[in-house]
């Protein structure tokens, strides 16, 4: 019995021998040999760059299989191994690499490899050899389709045929008319189109009908929704600091109005991953931007563990990335090699690295080119005037325009400001105020956590129309300038204006309709000093050693001849601690506010003739006329658009001071573990497709734009058979309810094979070559097949009770979105105005932490936008709306390439008590009651609700029951019918 015992004991001790002897080959292959193959070989002997004298290094099969001179490598043979006899340089003819030879140090841990067994933990590329064995990834290859036939019915009939199953009849033009605006549209026809299709005879009825919808702009607002499904697009974060990205709703209306115009399928996905790269003339285009951050975001793990966020938050958009675009789950290579599809980690993490140049967060954009070009020219003539560059200042580009204005400043010399001598001044921060020879008062003393100047002045002016407060240099303060911060700068939160007439017993709030300045530090605007934030403002960094000033214009002239005082409190909230430290107020009776400030050298320079002036003159007479043109220009460009996309101005959450240089570097983790990086990866893609390089030829790998935008044409490529299989198919899934492969986001081998190959082969390369990326094109052609137009009819005994091979159409519920979206068109309240922010369609309160509270039941229905389409709604995240939710709308902390459509009893009580579905019933019967006498009140509603008149018994019944129960419940009973929730 102990001899037992014994033998068990060492039996278990071999085995962990063994295994810790298989874990310390396996991290000595990684950590030591891999590194040294990777940078001296890859580059000629791997599946992702060259394959040279048919050697490959990059899997334990090629060094096993060798090349043209046979195996490289022997296990436990160091004289018969080529690769050591290679990298030895034993004569000419066996030197490799060729350019440099490795050191000692590398050779002899390849020795050590090779004499210890040459363990290569690498099996992915085992099956490398032959990576087009599994479906998705063989070329495309159309079958041959006769002339003058629907390819689509030619292919499924004969699959058909096949399975010995017949097709089912057309369906007739009620249903026909109905299915095809669910399918376009997102929401049933009204009673008026039914008739008007159903009555029409012409022979293109049918092909004017498809024409119509799908040149609706109702159509992109359907498919939109289609496509923020596929990426799981949100308002909100989601995860723990659930709070509302305000700007996200700009790349919902992008995806709408690209939907409507109809891009071709390829340029719509270089939009959304380098728009700035493809399309440099098309600013507005940055609005695609929010594809890639259209995920949730963890924020608190971005604060407290910043690199483990970076690596979560870009397996994310990899995920997103490439589930969308090519249906595959690169992901699953996070840790390991993936189990079932050739994706190697290599790959995993070298997608990542496409996205290591940016972060989420607000991102700016013109609407247009002009506009981006007079901006730029602008903030470059700032520059310029910053600096005093001549060589801009004076060019021929701006002459004319100088001598303009100094021909009109002869003509019309501008009015001048008059200074104001203070009379009151109180600080209520601490400062004491010292009012000095030139009118201006100097703060000096404490300085408190916020503060706040209340300068009063008498004006002798017959009329008031600006106000400039002037914030002057001085050498005792910080950097010489005019703020009291440590860095010389100072925070003007906002501004009030009230003039006191003299003899009155109350002041008048003056209203500031404009405010410029003539330095704006980057985000904190003179327009901010009036735009009633306090957390925002006026500020002058880095110019913070110079005098500066802002003008304040008023809404209308000011009436002062009769005498009174000017009081201006000057708020200076936020942060801490930047507070002006001398300060000047005058005002002027210009019109509209226009005076300049005039210096002696400029007004000196322009009482001389040009030959006698200085050089110092001409470019001070220069820069006093840009800097007019500047301050004219300025105003009338619109603001920047903003959107919630990525942007290399953006890390961890937090918007950054300058833009990232250059990329995160990112690593192949081993086992997908932080804390074990292996190597430092390149930016890249997939490498299992021979024709496409798995590895991005960049001439600058830094430069984080061209990563994406290579990304991009790797993924709309020709030759790309994933991409235009996987478009293809998720179109079909949307008109049939089912895809040719029933699992839109996995084409790989845990997903499902397709039941008609041949078919989405045909429409793949349709669609890409003869369609060139259309997808109202293939619309059409589906919408014109036999196939779509069949009859759902049900026979549970059939061959195919699943309907795998379309012999019927499949019956279909309305979604979320269409049942709200129905009940409203039949109402006749629905808002169809596009585009804008998104309704918050709940109560908002200020939940325990950033999180919210929202009560969805306690929306206002009444109110403005409160009837547009459900694409318009504010989706939270973490925070569905229970309404939605009950019908199915996708949980879009997920990818979401299929809707599901359950059966439950809580849809039928939120389809009959939902507050939404009491004020729709109400406003239906409303408008019942409007248009119908009231012995057709019932036979309105039901056409209204079912889009056909009601059958004798019908009317006869609901009758009855109306009389009963009101017109309103009766609405409720026909919102709940199965004919009105399913289309055939």
């Amino acid at each position: 019995m102990h001899k037992v015992h014994s033998i068990k004991k060492l039996l278990n001790l071999c085995v962990f021998l063994f295994v810790a002897s298989s874990l310390y080959a396996e991290d000595f292959f990684l950590d030591k040999i891999e590194p040294i193959l990777r940078s001296n070989c890859f580059e000629c002997h791997s599946h992702g760059k060259k394959i040279k004298a048919g050697l490959t290094l990059d899997s334990k099969t090629g060094w096993e299989i060798g090349g043209d001179s046979g195996p490289a490598v022997v296990p436990g043979n160091l004289e018969n191994s080529l690769l050591l006899k290679m990298v030895n340089w034993v004569d000419e003819d066996h030197q490799m690499p060729p350019k440099k030879k490795l050191s000692q140090i590398e050779i002899k841990l390849l020795e050590e490899w090779v004499s210890t067994g040459a363990h290569d933990p690498r099996k992915l590329n085992e099956e490398k050899d032959k990576p087009l064995d599994w479906w998705s990834l063989k070329p495309l290859r159309a079958p041959s389709v006769p002339d003058q036939v629907n390819p689509i019915d030619f292919l499924v009939r004969k699959k058909l045929k096949e399975e010995r199953i017949k097709p089912s009849p057309k369906a007739d033009k009620r249903t026909l008319v109905r299915r095809i605006n669910l399918n376009l549209h997102g929401m049933l026809p009204t009673a008026e189109e039914v008739q008007e299709f159903v009555k029409n005879d012409a022979p293109d009825s049918w092909s004017q009908l498809i024409d119509g919808l799908l040149s609706s702009p109702r159509y992109g607002e359907r498919w939109a929704r289609h496509w923020l499904d596929v990426i799981h697009f949100a308002d909100s974060h989601g995860c723990e600091h659930d709070v509302k990205r305000p700007n996200a709703w700009k790349y919902r209306d992008y995806v709408i109005e690209r939907m409507n115009e109809d891009v071709p399928w390829g340029r719509f996905i270089r939009e959304q991953l380098a728009p700035s790269v493809f399309f440099p003339d098309e600013p507005r285009l940055l609005a695609g931007l929010g594809f890639i951050a259209a995920g949730p975001l963890e924020a608190s793990r971005a604060g407290t563990a910043p690199l483990t966020f970076d690596y979560l938050d870009r397996d994310d958009i990899v995920n997103q990335t490439m589930s969308a675009f090519v249906s595959t789950t690169a992901n699953c290579a996070r840790c390991h090699n993936h189990k079932f599809d050739p994706i190697t980690q290599e790959d995993y993490y070298s997608l990542q690295a496409v996205f290591a140049g940016v972060g989420k967060g607000d991102v700016e954009f013109e609407v247009d080119l002009e506009t981006m070009r007079l901006r730029e020219e602008v903030n470059s003539l700032l520059m310029a005037l910053e600096k005093r560059d001549e060589g801009v200042l004076l060019q021929d580009e701006y002459a004319e325009y100088v001598r303009a204005w100094e021909s009109e400043w002869k003509k019309n010399p501008p009015s001048e400001w008059k200074v104001l001598d203070p009379v009151v001044y109180v600080s209520s921060g601490g400062s004491t105020l010292t009012r000095q020879e030139d009118s201006s008062l100097f703060a000096s003393g404490p300085m408190g956590e916020q503060e706040q100047y209340t300068i009063t002045s008498k004006v002798d002016l017959k009329k008031m129309t600006a106000i400039r407060i002037e914030a002057l240099k001085d050498k005792r303060l910080p950097k010489g300038g005019p703020g009291r911060a440590h860095n010389g700068n100072f925070h003007v939160s906002e501004v009030d204006l009230h003039w006191f007439p003299e003899g009155g017993k109350q002041s008048v709030e003056l209203k500031v309709i404009h405010a410029s300045a003539d330095f704006d530090q980057q985000d904190w605007t003179s327009k901010q000093a009036i735009d009633g934030d306090e957390k925002s403002g006026w500020a002058i960094f880095p110019r913070v050693n110079e005098s500066h000033h802002i003008i304040l214009e008023l809404d209308k002239a000011i009436d002062t001849s009769r005498g009174g005082s000017l009081a201006v409190t000057i708020k200076q909230l936020w942060p801490p601690e930047h507070y002006i430290g001398r300060v000047r107020i005058s005002a002027t009776d210009a019109a509209n506010g226009s005076v300049r400030h005039i210096s002696q050298e400029v007004k000196s320079g322009l009482l001389k003739a040009l030959a006698e002036r200085s050089k110092e003159e001409n470019i001070s007479i220069a820069a006093a006329a840009l800097e007019d043109y500047v301050s004219n220009v300025l105003p009338s460009l619109p603001e920047k658009e903003v959107v919630y996309g990525v942007s290399n101005l953006w890390s961890h959450n937090k918007k950054l001071d300058t833009a990232q240089i250059e990329p995160k570097p990112v690593h192949l983790l081993k086992r997908g573990d932080i804390d074990n990086p292996v190597r430092e990866v390149e930016a890249g893609a997939l490498s299992i497709m021979s024709h496409l390089p798995g590895r991005f030829d960049l001439s600058n790998p830094k430069n984080e734009s061209t990563r994406r935008a290579a990304l991009a044409d790797w993924l709309a490529h020709t030759e790309n058979t994933l991409t235009w299989r996987s478009i293809v198919n998720r179109v079909w899934y949307y008109h049939f309810g089912r895809g040719l492969c029933d699992t839109p986001n996995d084409f790989g081998r845990m997903g499902n094979k397709p039941t008609h190959p041949e078919l989405l082969d045909w429409l793949a390369i349709w669609f890409r070559d003869e369609a060139k990326g259309s997808l109202k094109k293939l619309h059409r052609l589906i919408l014109t097949s036999e196939t779509w137009q069949q009859r759902s009819m049900t026979n549970a005994s059939a061959i195919d009770s699943d309907n795998r091979y379309f012999w019927r159409s499949n019956r279909r519920r309305l979604d979320a979105e269409s049942f709200r979206d129905s009940a409203l068109s039949i109402s006749g309240r629905i808002d169809l105005k596009m585009g804008g922010p998104g309704i918050e369609q709940f109560l908002k309160t200020k939940g325990p932490q950033d999180t919210p509270s929202l009560d969805y039941t306690k929306f206002n229905w009444n109110k403005d936008d409160a009837r547009r389409r459900s694409i318009y709604r504010v989706v939270w995240r973490g925070i569905p709306d229970p309404f939605m939710e009950a019908l199915d709308f996708p949980d879009m902390g997920l990818l979401a390439p299929k809707r599901t459509f359950s059966v439950s009893s809580l849809q039928s009580l939120a389809l009959y008590n939902n507050p939404f579905v009491l004020h729709a019933s109400e406003w239906i019967s409303e408008r019942v009651l409007e248009e119908s006498k009231k012995d057709n009140y019932v036979s309105r509603l039901v056409e209204l609700c079912w889009q056909r008149t009601p059958t004798e018994s019908e009317r006869l019944s609901f009758e009855e029951y109306s009389k009963k129960h009101g017109l309103n419940s009766l609405c409720r009973v026909l919102l709940n019918s199965n004919e009105f929730l399913f289309v055939d």
